[in-house]
């Protein structure tokens, strides 16, 4: 087909809410200093008992993505410049793979992981 043909093309794209959830998780857990994403009690993955992404909740609202994620920092690291990656990592990946507008990707820090010293 000719690449005029292929651009009117009928159909549509869903986005299952899971995919959202994985990039956002794989981008966070990607960025240097992150340890872990922590539980969200009540969270929307213990509604649908989903264990994957317990540290990050999604809403989307006329298209745009808001998104909550729930950390634990390594030690010795500066909370404001980690917290500042993972908002651009995370937004940054959710726009160039689904090119869905992000509103918003809010840090929660939750702890800090100390284990490696016991």
């Amino acid at each position: 087909m000719a690449d005029q043909e292929l651009e009117h093309l009928p159909g549509k794209t869903t986005l299952a809410p899971e995919v959202l959830l994985t990039i956002a998780t794989k981008s966070a857990l990607s960025t240097a200093g992150v340890s872990h994403l922590a539980a969200v009690p009540g969270g929307f993955n213990r509604l649908f008992r989903r264990g994957n992404h317990d540290g990050v909740q999604c809403a989307i609202e006329d298209g745009i993505v808001y998104l909550d994620l729930y950390l634990v920092l390594n030690k010795d690291i500066n909370v404001r410049e980690v917290s500042r990656a993972v908002q651009q990592q995370v937004a940054r990946a959710i726009s160039e793979i689904t090119g869905m507008e992000v509103g918003h990707v809010n840090i929660h820090i939750e702890d800090i992981d100390y284990k490696a010293d016991e």
